[in-house]
């Protein structure tokens, strides 16, 4: 997958979707819009597309009425039988402390009709919400032109830096040969050179065949070699052996997290398309109540699992998104990738 689409896909759902920063009701109403174009673009059926439209607005709405410094990406999501738009809502609000309450109808703090949550979850064909009260809201909705497809096992985000219209962080997800790999990349400076390093990136990494770690991020490595070269790791979850396999080269951060703590995984200097030593893999065991954590260095290590009670039960991209919040710089492009065992 690309984002959270599949990594064989035409090059244009590389882009991320679009981000609004939601402070007033004229983004609010720019953001759906946007997500109506999405829809009409995918051929989504008139019914799904006026789902869409109550769900992207009552989430933007949310984000004006309750948010501090509320943002709101829109971007398609994908199999291979269907497609879908995925609205992801985030805020440094002030958080709900009893999220059954907030998302039942009737309940409002905003003296309205209190039904914008539950209007989300009904109109949705998938949704997920973390909450912590001092440090605010995630809430990701997906519509999908029929019945929606299993959760996914992994999900990202990337951001650019801002000022760019485009982010030099990518990422992709594929099972291929009962083989469940990661691949998360990091193109040298910003702009569109960056982003062309990492779309060869995750072109390359759709096209190798199966294959361990260590032999992929060969692969991409040479074929990185004519543009300006990126900082990349892939790993790989193995559900029969309770492990994950990594190998990087350059500064991407791997990191296995439990309830019980973090264990950092080895990524070794270079930049893959131009300098690298031998490239190695490392072997880290992991549980089913554990996740695999990625991210580029515009995200930083100040993340603490405990501060956020309950997020690790929460799907992949509710974990990417609230990490991007809390830990992503806005000096440099941000990308962040989170999976657990299929």
């Amino acid at each position: 997958m690309i984002g959270d689409t599949v990594a064989s896909l035409p090059e244009g759902l590389l882009d991320g979707g679009s981000w609004f920063r939601v402070e007033a009701a004229a983004t609010a109403s720019a953001a759906r819009r946007a997500a109506e174009r999405l829809a009409a673009e995918l051929g989504l059926p008139e019914n799904r597309t006026a789902d869409l439209s109550i769900v992207t607005a009552e989430a933007a709405g949310n984000l004006v009425k309750h948010a501090d410094q509320g943002t709101l990406l829109v971007r398609t999501v994908r199999t291979e039988l269907q497609a879908g738009v995925e609205i992801i809502a985030i805020d440094h609000g002030p958080g709900m402390a009893d999220l059954a309450r907030s998302v039942g109808d009737g309940h409002s703090t905003a003296g309205t009709l209190g039904i914008g949550l539950g209007a989300i979850v009904r109109q949705s064909s998938w949704s997920d919400l973390h909450s912590v009260p001092g440090k605010g809201t995630v809430l990701v909705a997906q519509v999908w032109s029929a019945d929606p497809p299993a959760p996914a096992w992994a999900a990202g985000l990337t951001r650019p830096l801002t000022g760019e219209s485009v982010s030099g962080d990518a990422y992709a997800v594929r099972e291929v040969g009962g083989r469940y790999q990661l691949l998360m990349c990091d193109g040298l400076g910003h702009g569109g050179l960056a982003a062309a390093a990492s779309h060869e990136a995750v072109r390359a990494f759709a096209e190798t065949p199966a294959a361990p770690p260590a032999a992929v991020v060969e692969v991409l490595h040479r074929r990185l070699n004519h543009t300006r070269g990126a900082a990349l790791a892939v790993a790989e979850l193995d559900p029969t052996a309770g492990l994950v396999r990594y190998a990087g080269l350059g500064n991407i951060s791997g990191t296995v997290i439990s309830p019980n703590g973090r264990r950092g995984m080895i990524s070794l200097p270079g930049i893959a398309g131009h300098q690298r030593r031998q490239i190695r893999e490392y072997d880290y065991p992991i549980t089913p109540d554990s996740i695999v954590l990625m991210h580029s260095d515009g995200v930083v290590d100040r993340w603490n699992v405990a501060d956020y009670p309950g997020l690790l039960h929460r799907s992949p991209t509710v974990i990417a998104a609230t990490v991007l919040r809390d830990a992503g710089t806005r000096r440099d492009d941000a990308g962040v990738l989170v999976a657990r065992l299929p």
